[in-house]
């Protein structure tokens, strides 16, 4: 398992992949990723410790990234970050979150005073597919009640059940209103959600001048910023 690396075609930075208690709300059907949780807090941030200590500053950003949220990071771990954060001269974070901690989100701003990128699990923009086929509980109705929390949705495209019209409404969407983006291409994992072989094909044959888009960052693996396995 690979848990730092850097980032460096486009929004330059390092990332970690930190351990963290099981996410609060873990039912996405299409994720498996909850599996890397543990309940061990010493355990959390023996490792979490280690991995840090591989954090440089040489970007001025960093992202941290968990099974979850970064609300489920030990309290310990966290002030290693804000430690890290003042001695590497860190200018930036970038956090993701769960729609359920919305209301937490200034309280993380304000605890490490830095400005910081709050990236979520949208999915997609279409409301029934992401809470009733994805099972997401993220129940906001309009991108304006998104956007008062966060800054950076993460888009998932190339699942069965999606249709190209939900993906080109998606796009539309992220291009016209967001600063940052991430879309993930689903890849196949222990989950019961299917790739979509011919739905992929033909988003990155459409979608592939996003490669160049320095707002747009398209994983076309789960591993594509180099952690991960």
């Amino acid at each position: 398992m690979d848990r730092y690396s850097e980032v460096t075609n486009k929004n330059q930075r390092e990332i970690v992949l930190l351990k963290a208690f099981p996410c609060k709300w873990g039912k996405c059907s299409f994720c498996d990723y909850i599996l890397d949780n543990s309940n061990d807090e010493e355990e959390i941030n023996k490792l979490n410790f280690e991995v840090l200590e591989n954090i440089t500053g040489k970007y001025k950003v960093l992202e941290v990234i968990n099974s979850g949220s970064c609300f489920e990071i030990p309290k310990a771990t966290l002030l290693k970050i804000k430690e890290i954060v003042k001695e590497k001269k860190i200018e930036r974070l970038f956090f993701e979150s769960h729609w359920i901690y919305k209301k937490k989100i200034q309280q993380m701003r304000d605890f490490f005073d830095i400005p910081i990128t709050f990236k979520i699990g949208v999915e997609t923009f279409d409301y029934d597919f992401r809470n009733n086929f994805l099972n997401k509980n993220a129940k906001f109705e309009t991108v304006e009640e998104l956007k008062k929390y966060f800054d950076s949705p993460c888009i998932m495209v190339g699942i069965k059940g999606q249709t190209r019209e939900m993906i080109d409404r998606d796009m539309d969407i992220v291009l016209n209103n967001f600063d940052h983006a991430t879309i993930n291409v689903f890849v196949n994992n222990s989950s019961q959600v299917e790739r979509d072989e011919e739905l992929v094909k033909w988003f990155e044959e459409k979608y592939k001048f996003l490669i160049d888009n320095p707002k747009i960052e398209v994983l076309f693996n789960n591993t594509d910023f180099g952690v991960g396995d």
